[in-house]
């Protein structure tokens, strides 16, 4: 193994998107040093933070037809049963609704929940409440895509929340797109909402930690022949 290799080991990658603000996090520490030494120190707390905060590390995905992965890293914070975005179109019928919060301490790179093709991106703007209230979902700038998959649809919903200004979306409508494959980010705290097929039981709870790209939040082929479940 290289040196260079062995390096790239031991740091993770940072989003392109990031640099902008790294550099601007950096250049403001600098000031505050010739300004006064501890401000500047302080200046570089922040700095590394910001370093942090636009980590993207690379992550193992399940490729089984039919999972549903996390699409972000970070809290789940409600499986429940709600109506998608009116702006959908998708009806007024109740869906599993599975909700990750992420704080300004999770990994903001978005991730596509399954593998299939973005039939829609559909951006809305709205309020700026906390992310982590139910009533977020409806009142909240978003950005969703309705992606086709496995015989299904499936949707994911960018939510802004109360930092969070700024809602980055990677893909067009109509683009083939792999389970775990980014689509995009939030910055800086935020949410995430996926939408489910009706009777497609969870595989996750409430409070639970999940990893984008990797947690499988449900199994749209849980009725399928020869797969079982395990408790415990």
């Amino acid at each position: 193994m290289s040196i260079a290799s062995s390096i790239r080991q031991q740091f993770v990658p940072i989003t392109p998107e990031g640099y902008p603000f790294i550099g601007a996090f950096a250049l403001v520490s600098l000031i505050l040093f010739w300004l006064w030494t501890p401000l500047g120190w302080l200046g570089t707390l922040a700095t590394a933070w910001c370093v942090y905060f636009f980590r993207d590390p690379p992550r193992v995905t399940p490729v089984r037809d039919g999972l549903v992965v996390s699409p972000a890293d970070g809290r789940v914070s409600q499986v429940t049963t709600a109506p998608p975005p009116h702006e959908l179109g998708l009806g007024d019928k109740p869906l599993l609704r599975i909700s990750i919060f992420m704080s300004v301490f999770d990994c903001h790179i978005n991730r596509s929940p399954v593998a299939g093709r973005i039939e829609r991106v559909i951006y809305q703007p709205g309020k700026f409440i906390n992310a982590d209230l139910d009533k977020a979902s409806a009142d909240n700038e978003r950005n969703s895509l309705i992606i086709a998959a496995a015989g299904a649809r499936v949707v994911v919903v960018q939510i802004a929340g109360l930092v969070a200004r700024r809602i980055v979306c990677f893909v067009r409508e109509g683009q083939p797109v792999g389970a775990g494959e980014r689509f995009g980010m939030i910055r800086f705290g935020s949410r995430l909402d996926v939408y489910l097929p009706e009777g497609t039981p969870p595989l996750v709870a409430v409070g639970q930690t999940a990893i984008g790209g990797e947690t499988v939040l449900a199994d749209l082929a849980f009725a399928d022949a020869g797969r079982a479940f395990r408790s415990g």
